[in-house]
């Protein structure tokens, strides 16, 4: 599976589930279960190289926004639901987190953000298809710490500048 078609599995998912990250991740996992293992896994790689590449300050900074407040296990949900946004959000972020401000309609707490489902997607796939657990990808795992220059996540004046745009638009009032 190259990139092109793994994002094609991402929008056909998100465009079918009209937005709602749960539906989408059920919906992955139908299609998913539809190719064989080793395709599963190479969806896996590329999904999992993408979480990993979004392990940066600004996008967790970013979310910190959104949510009011962003700690590790919102933040791996976010990522995961970043990726489930398509190719376009997903990169827009990747490079300016600040651009969400532009890139994201509406944004609403009680379904958007939360991606925990779609980043299992693959691994129930691949179970279903084979009965086993999904083997080691072989995708590197990103240091203890984010990459990009540091942030304190509570302070409403460094996110504020940090991201004038998203707060300008999400922030706290």
């Amino acid at each position: 599976m190259d990139e092109t078609a793994f994002w094609e599995i991402i929008d056909a998912s998100r465009v079918a589930a009209d937005g709602d990250p749960e539906e989408q991740a059920d919906l992955l996992v139908e299609r998913l279960t539809g190719l064989d293992p080793d395709s599963v896994l190479d969806y896996a790689r590329h999904f999992e190289a993408r979480f990993n590449r979004a392990y940066l300050w600004d996008l967790w900074g970013a979310a910190a926004v959104l949510f009011d407040g962003a700690g590790d296990e919102t933040f791996d949900s976010f990522r995961c639901w970043l990726i489930g946004q398509g190719r376009e959000v997903y990169e827009g972020a990747v490079h300016d987190p600040d651009a969400l401000a532009e890139l994201l309609g509406d944004f609403d707490l009680e379904i958007d953000g939360d991606g925990e489902e779609i980043g299992f997607a693959a691994d129930e796939a691949y179970e279903a298809l084979t009965g086993a657990e999904t083997p080691d990808l072989g995708i590197p795992v990103p240091g203890e710490d984010p990459l990009g220059t540091p942030l304190d996540l509570n302070d409403d004046d460094a996110l504020s500048a940090r991201f004038p745009r998203l707060w300008e638009r999400f922030g706290a009032v």
